[in-house]
């Protein structure tokens, strides 16, 4: 049977947690500083997770103490092969019935559209660690990767056209089957299609880059003020978009803007700086900042993530490390709601 079918839906990000997931560094040519420095980026927002909530970490064998010295064993560590480090796009995206029962999501990975070999290990992550914890999986029958979804947990999710109908993820299929897909396994009825993400993303635009729900019918989206800037056109369409859009309860969107980052580049490639790529934690928000010429909206950035998160401590991670590799602290993590787990884990 179908998720739908029995009841499941993908919650929101700010539900109650189980535990964050992570995957240590291990792709090497991906960090052009060199992988130490991911690892020591990857360690601080781990750390800064677990004062909050359990983390795990996944990590080849040989690896294990290593990421217990540099996290200070301050995580979990489930030993476990994987070919790259992005857990919100090859991991397992959660869901969660009406009696808190949980299941999981095993997408097909491509590695964004076959950009990185081999990726097969990480195409098995998702199942794998489903296993390991005993949920119910449910195997999708397309290519997806959860950096280019969000919820609102009560029947929305927002995404952009560029990714998810990109031909180097599912060239068979057009907006009526994904479509279709979608609702069956993550228990939505309403989908908002953005046109495109952020200039130069490698992830052919993904949401979480450009846009996120902090609440049902609260909606986050990153803007551009000026007009040369590639994004600035990108970004204006998106907020048209959601300008005209209603949610699935029939409820017109409260839109909140945050101010992008300066424009920076890293050895001639322009970087993708988003502070829309923040992580809810049970009582805090993780937020990369970028410092240097970007303190002024790093606070502007705080600012608004405090006021629309009162009772939720507001934690600034460094996201330049991280972002040099493509992503950034969303993109590196993946919750498991907290739920009625069978069987209980082997860690």
């Amino acid at each position: 049977m179908l998720p739908i079918e029995l009841g499941f839906r993908m919650p929101g990000e700010w539900e109650k947690r189980g535990r964050t997931f992570m995957e240590w560094p291990t792709r090497e040519s991906l960090w052009p500083d060199g992988i130490m420095d991911a690892k020591i980026g990857y360690a601080k927002i781990a750390m800064a997770i677990s004062q909050f909530e359990e983390v795990v970490i996944i990590a080849k064998e040989g690896l294990v103490k290593e990421v217990n010295d540099m996290c200070r064993e301050r995580v979990k560590i489930l030993s476990m092969e994987h070919d790259d480090s992005w857990m919100r796009d090859n991991g397992p995206t959660f869901l969660i019935n009406k009696d808190n029962e949980l299941a999981g999501i095993n997408w097909i990975f491509n590695a964004w559209g076959n950009k990185y070999h081999p990726y097969d290990k990480d195409d098995e992550m998702a199942k794998k660690v489903l296993d390991v914890f005993n949920i119910k999986s449910f195997n999708a029958p397309i290519v997806l990767e959860g950096g280019s979804i969000h919820v609102d947990g009560e029947g929305t999710l927002v995404t952009t056209e560029e990714c998810l109908l990109n031909k180097n993820r599912n060239p068979e299929l057009g907006k009526k089957e994904i479509t279709e897909v979608l609702k069956n396994y993550l228990g939505i009825q309403k989908i908002i299609w953005l046109k495109t993400g952020l200039y130069g993303d490698e992830t052919d635009g993904h949401v979480d880059n450009v846009a996120c729900f902090a609440r049902p019918g609260v909606i986050v989206t990153q803007v551009c003020g000026d007009k040369n800037d590639p994004n600035y056109a990108r970004t204006l369409d998106n907020i048209n978009i959601l300008k005209d859009s209603n949610d699935a309860k029939g409820r017109k969107l409260q839109i909140i803007e945050i101010q992008q980052p300066p424009v920076r580049f890293f050895k001639g490639r322009r970087l993708v700086l988003s502070y829309l790529n923040y992580y809810p934690v049970d009582g805090g928000i993780i937020v990369p900042v970028f410092g240097k010429d970007a303190k002024e909206t790093d606070n502007e950035a705080i600012g608004v993530l405090q006021k629309l998160y009162p009772d939720r401590k507001i934690v600034p991670v460094d996201g330049i490390p991280i972002i040099k590799g493509g992503g950034n602290v969303h993109c590196i993590t993946q919750q498991m709601p907290l739920g009625k787990i069978c069987g209980g884990t082997k860690l």
